[in-house]
């Protein structure tokens, strides 16, 4: 019997199995790592045969558009697949440990996307097993920003030709509908959206307020979330025309407000070294030119690696500078499955202030809704 043969069998057994037999997180996570080992003899087998040129009798335009009319799948994932499987030959140490199940598909995508940019491919060479160890134990967004940062540090023209690129794909469309009804698409380099994104986000939060204080009072009682008359989509469209609405009635010669968005850098951020949005995303440095004679320069002194200098002790609440460099410091959730960013997370105490715990930056953390409630919950002090 072929490897197929028995590839096709083993599959077959596995899929007559009740599903509730194979859910142990053991099982699950088995499951997934020989999965990935497929994706990648899958892989392989896709760069010999376009190698083999063995889809050119067919006169199909490539194999990526051979491989999409042969197995009914879009154009645009055959053509990424096919693009995997071209990096993939000046790759082996990726390789290897995608066929061993220790990284995956979208850890592939991200390390071609290194490979492949010509100015970098001799530093990739002698830096690839470095960006593989880090796919196998940093988180998938840590492991995408590292990524980007060795991108930066091995191409840096390449970079600021990149963010050049991005700003200038910036566009707004806005149009009526045969029904009057009006329908738009926004495009934003990574700063502008952060800014137009912030002050979105800012009035939707006013009318969020403004929407539950009307429902308490008509209901007499605390309300739910099922209680306010707007749904979220509602309250960003409304959001956006008093952003409008704002600006049509601000004076002409009144102050105009600096942006507001958060850039994350060390004292060699020109140099290439650390230079992110408070979401995490990477910007080249040449990104913030434009805006040096607009920003404002907030300091955060770090004692050693991961240490901020505490400030206050006897509050109920994180405020101010403490608050201020718990989220400079951890920027997301502390829960390892979780990635919630810090402007959408509260400040928690780590150990519990009922219990004695200080209001200080080694006792805080950063911990979005859900995860801040469930250790809550307990009757114990909860456990880091």
């Amino acid at each position: 019997m072929g490897t197929l043969e028995k590839l096709r069998e083993a599959i077959d057994e596995l899929a007559a199995i009740d599903p509730a037999s194979l859910s142990s997180r053991e099982e699950v996570l088995e499951l997934h790592r020989q999965r990935d080992r497929l994706d990648a003899v899958v892989t392989r087998s896709l760069a010999a045969f376009d190698a083999s040129k063995d889809w050119m009798p067919s006169r199909a335009r490539s194999a990526a558009y051979w491989l999409a009319w042969k197995h009914h799948m879009p154009v645009s994932t055959a053509k990424r697949e096919l693009k995997a499987a071209r990096a993939l030959r000046s790759m082996p140490i990726a390789e290897s440990a995608w066929l061993d199940g220790e990284i995956g598909a979208s850890h592939v995508a991200h390390l071609a996307e290194a490979a492949v940019r010509p100015d970098a491919a001799e530093a990739f060479s002698r830096d690839e097993k470095l960006l593989v160890d880090e796919a196998k134990t940093l988180s998938y967004s840590g492991f995408f920003r590292a990524v980007q940062y060795w991108i930066s540090l091995a191409d840096p023209d390449g970079v600021e030709d990149d963010a050049e690129h991005q700003r200038d794909k910036r566009k707004v469309h806005l149009s009526q509908s045969f029904d009057d009804m009006w329908f738009g698409e926004i495009v934003f380099d990574p700063i502008s959206g952060t800014i137009v994104s912030a002050e979105l986000k800012r009035l939707e939060h006013e009318l969020f307020l403004a929407d539950w204080a009307e429902a308490r009072a008509r209901l007499g009682h605390e309300p739910s979330i099922l209680d306010i008359g707007r749904s979220p989509q509602q309250r960003r469209a409304d959001a956006l025309l008093e952003m409008a609405i704002r600006s049509r009635t601000a004076p002409a010669d009144g102050r105009r407000p600096e942006p507001l968005f958060s850039v994350f850098v060390d004292y060699e951020t020109f140099a290439g070294r650390i230079c992110e949005l408070a979401n995490g995303t990477v910007l080249s440095p040449g990104s913030l030119v434009a805006w040096l004679d607009q920003a404002w320069i907030e300091r955060v002194v770090f004692e050693g690696p991961s240490r901020v200098k505490d400030v206050g002790v006897h509050r109920r609440l994180f405020e101010g500078a403490t608050r201020r460099a718990v989220e400079v410091r951890d920027r997301e959730c502390f829960h390892p499955s979780c990635d919630e960013r810090v402007d959408d997370c509260q400040i928690d105490h780590i150990e519990p202030y009922s219990w004695g715990g200080p209001t200080t930056v080694d006792n805080g953390r950063v911990a979005c809704g859900p995860h801040n409630r469930a250790r809550h919950r307990r009757s114990e002090p909860p456990t880091p």
